[in-house]
């Protein structure tokens, strides 16, 4: 199937909506986002902690993971340093459908941190993993909004702000860990 001059010049405009949608958050801007995760936990980006937001599709979370293997060994069990899942949700779900959504992804988050804990007792961090393990269902694309993200299009996206919530180095793939670890210094 060949593709017409229409549909190319199509693709062209969605890319370019997409691309101008980032291109909105800049490097060193303060960013004060506030959100709850699924455990009922508030957060702040600019609340004195050097945050990772990982912004993803509930199709693409083991990305998220990635990301998490291989931020730096300091920053684990660290209360300055913490590392949050936004997961955004393609479709629109029912208040039921919610609650269920966010039970999974709170199973999901124990087992993740049943692996982190592994690697916390490597290290001889005295910490229950679980504690830093974060997770926010954003099922209206608020968060992903905040982010730079138009609605209904959040991609996979690594953000790093500072303690005061300027934005550090932000990534549109899983960035290596030697990356992370000169952002997160």
């Amino acid at each position: 199937m060949k593709s017409g001059p229409l549909q190319i010049l199509s693709a062209a405009a969605v890319a370019f909506v997409q691309v101008a949608a980032m291109a909105d958050l800049s490097l060193e801007r303060i960013y004060s986002i506030s959100f709850a995760d699924v455990d009922g936990n508030a957060f702040s980006t600019n609340d004195g902690h050097v945050t990772t937001v990982v912004l993803t599709r509930e199709s693409d979370i083991d990305r998220a993971r990635l990301v998490g293997d291989r931020t730096p060994d300091y920053c684990l069990g660290n209360p300055n340093y913490r590392m949050i899942t936004v997961v955004s949700f393609e479709k629109k779900h029912s208040r039921p459908v919610r609650a269920i959504f966010r039970a999974l992804i709170r199973h999901r988050l124990d087992t993740e941190a049943r692996r982190l804990q592994q690697r916390y007792d490597q290290l001889k961090i005295a910490r229950n993993a679980r504690l830093d393990v974060h997770a926010v269902a954003d099922f209206d694309g608020e968060v992903a909004a905040q982010l730079g993200s138009a609605k209904g299009d959040a991609g996979f996206h690594v953000f790093v702000l500072g303690r005061n919530g300027a934005l550090l180095k932000q990534w549109d793939d899983i960035p290596s860990a030697d990356e992370l670890a000169v952002v997160l210094k």
